[in-house]
């Protein structure tokens, strides 16, 4: 096997197509009164939703990583339907990752959601500290050794005491990588996360650039991030059109060290032999 073999899930040599998503369990969002009048949605099934999320898989399916937030993980409100499994079949990812957050039994399953090309080396599920249960963060390695990629998909809370105390505890787990990704809704602006002095001390994340994100119809205020170590460059950073969200889709361009490249490489090779 060659090296530009092992490397298919990259849509050009040493580069990778990331995306963060808020899904809102389907849920079509397109005006304010829409949190009122389809609320009802959040605890009951939707004909529609299936439909929808076959319309945003086949967007998806563009992207080597996907990191989701608020998707259902089978339940009564989403007839059933893990929408990570979903997804990751609708969109060919041959790898995904369930984390559940609140379990509400049969009515709702909350839960983050990993979609990967790239078979990860490891997988740790991290419960974010706050007053309220219920918020989390996927740690995904990709490679092996020092130069391995860190990729973290995360929810944090609305409220900023709970944002403070979990970019706290994120902050010691990103203080001896190297290679790091945090994406997700973070629920706070770039100069709030810019503010916080122990997360920006841990390790230089920057934001690739502060994308309005919310509300999706007329977006005015950057939530949603993809954060990135010095180590790796943004390219070709944007928001995608609605998908019935709340929140618009926000994607990146990530072009590797060559060391990280070869973490990768070694971790394919080893997989596949």
């Amino acid at each position: 096997m060659t090296q530009a073999e092992a490397m298919r899930p990259f849509h050009a040599p040493g580069h990778l197509r990331l995306l963060t998503f808020n899904l809102q369990v389907g849920i079509h969002t397109s005006a304010y009164h829409h949190y009122l009048t389809r609320s009802w949605q959040h605890l009951l099934p939707h004909p529609k939703r299936r439909g929808r999320l076959d319309m945003v898989g086949e967007v998806l399916g563009q992207f080597d990583i996907v990191g989701l937030q608020e998707v259902d993980g089978g339940s009564f409100r989403s007839s059933q339907i893990n929408q990570v499994e979903y997804l990751a079949q609708r969109a060919g990812f041959p790898h995904h990752f369930q984390q559940l957050n609140r379990n509400l039994g049969r009515f709702a399953q909350h839960s983050n959601g990993l979609l990967s090309r790239l078979s990860p080396a490891h997988i740790e599920e991290h419960r974010l500290p706050g007053t309220l249960p219920g918020r989390g963060a996927i740690h995904a390695r990709y490679g092996e050794g020092p130069d391995a990629l860190h990729l973290f998909v995360a929810h944090l809370a609305l409220s900023h005491r709970g944002r403070m105390r979990q970019l706290d505890y994120l902050s010691e787990l990103i203080t001896p990588l190297r290679h790091v990704v945090v994406m997700g809704d973070l629920n706070c602006t770039p100069d709030q996360i810019h503010a916080h002095p122990n997360f920006c001390a841990a390790l230089p994340l920057h934001p690739v650039k502060p994308l309005l994100s919310y509300p999706s119809w007329q977006p005015r205020r950057a939530l949603d991030h993809i954060l990135l170590s010095d180590s790796l460059v943004a390219e070709e950073v944007r928001v995608l059109d609605h998908l019935f969200s709340d929140h618009l889709p926000v994607a990146v361009d990530v072009h590797l060290p060559d060391a990280c490249q070869l973490a990768l490489y070694r971790h394919i090779q080893a997989t596949r032999n």
